[in-house]
């Protein structure tokens, strides 16, 4: 493999694309129109949340936890892009159908459309399929699963605050790049609380099949979840120390071992 080959292949980046005279090749400007045409897609179309909601049943029936729906203020897509505030904020039915919920419990997880519509679709399901056996290993009390429509970040510290949450565990959809339509991230808050900034979450971004997997990302999230519990902090307070092999699949030791070390 030539060099330019190797490097192509470790990323889905536009890097070597060669060039036409004093432009792109036509083929690259095509590729460049339809991954344009699928990021816009994926922000303006809305999940297919009927679909969803079964696979949270499937996920959280047998655990004997409930899922819960939820609208922000914004009472469309076109005002939730125009309105970030909106999606900050749950609705008063929302804040109401969440308060009758209200417990004292470890982790409020939580699911957001965001801004992609694909990374919510694609992802979402398969990530808690790994997910929660991880965490539900660990023996915390998980509060109701809460999915959310038209939502930003910030509404998971209004959720876990309703909620009674030491934690929260936010999934939802990034803003899509070029080469990366279907990116899921997760956000997680220690003593989620009305007004609380980016400075106080912790991100693990691009949880995709083809970014961080999804077993990987379900290690480091476990991690920093533990951290927080254990030390009673998130976001620049915490800070990822994880052992070199911890995310090594091929580890003997058991996730509650590596944990615990």
């Amino acid at each position: 493999m030539n060099p330019k080959e190797f490097w192509k292949s470790l990323t889905s980046a536009r890097i070597g694309i060669g060039r036409s005279g004093g432009s792109i090749p036509t083929s690259e400007l095509l590729k460049f129109r339809l991954d344009h045409a699928r990021a816009r897609d994926a922000v303006l179309e809305e999940p297919d949340f009927d679909t969803i909601y079964i696979g949270l049943e499937k996920i959280f029936q047998p655990l004997g936890i409930e899922t819960i729906g939820v609208e922000s203020l914004a009472k469309s897509r076109e005002e939730y892009l125009l309105r970030p505030d909106l999606g900050r904020r749950l609705s008063g039915p929302s804040r109401s159908r969440l308060e009758s919920k209200k417990g004292n419990c470890d982790l409020a997880l939580i699911g957001i459309d965001g801004l992609s519509a694909r990374a919510i679709d694609s992802n979402l399901i398969p990530f808690l399929q790994v997910l929660v056996p991880i965490l539900s290993e660990q023996k915390y009390k998980i509060a109701p699963f809460v999915l959310g429509k038209f939502g930003r970040v910030a509404i998971g510290d209004e959720i876990g605050e309703i909620l009674g949450a030491k934690a929260v565990v936010l999934l939802i959809g990034e803003r899509p790049g070029l080469s990366s339509a279907d990116s899921l991230g997760m956000y997680l808050t220690f003593d989620p609380k009305l007004g609380k900034t980016d400075e106080s979450r912790n991100c693990i971004s691009n949880i995709r099949p083809d970014g961080l997997d999804f077993y990987k990302a379900s290690l480091k999230t476990a991690y920093l979840l533990s951290e927080s519990l254990k030390r009673g902090i998130s976001g620049v307070d915490l800070k990822d120390e994880m052992a070199p092999d911890f995310l090594d699949s091929s580890s003997k030791d058991s996730i509650s071992n590596r944990l615990s070390l």
